[in-house]
């Protein structure tokens, strides 16, 4: 099974930028499509964007789309989330999850937890308005 690890979550203001990455190891992480979640306090778990195995394909809530970038380096077992012009309503825990690539139908399951085997402890993004 593959670990994952997120890191790069802090305090900013609004407006500002952070970059979310995402560390596997144990398997590598080209087998797998890959998708970034978001928890509010006292809120659901929500989608947030993802990006198939090859990285060819992304996926985006309505919400970040236009403002956030999801990316991965396969060579590196890493997966990325860039967050730009951040807004207090982004403020959550972040968690990287690990969905295995043959899954037939994630194009249509990847915005629910449905198909995602494997999850990070989160890192908490706070922005102050």
């Amino acid at each position: 099974q593959v670990q994952l690890v997120e890191s790069g979550g802090g305090l900013v203001q609004a407006g500002a930028s952070l970059r979310l990455s995402c560390a596997a190891s144990g398997r590598p992480l080209n087998i797998y499509n890959m998708g970034w979640f978001r928890q509010a306090p006292g809120a659901e778990r929500e989608f947030v964007a993802a990006i198939t195995w090859s990285g060819d394909v992304t996926f985006y809530a309505d919400s970040v789309k236009g403002r956030f970038t999801i990316s991965r380096d396969n060579a590196k077992n890493t997966l990325f989330l860039q967050m730009d012009r951040l807004k207090p309503e982004d403020t959550a825990v972040y968690d990287c999850a690990a969905a295995p690539r043959l899954i037939p139908d994630y194009s249509y399951t990847y915005y629910t937890p449905r198909p995602y085997d494997y999850w990070g402890q989160g890192t908490q993004v706070t922005v102050s308005s």
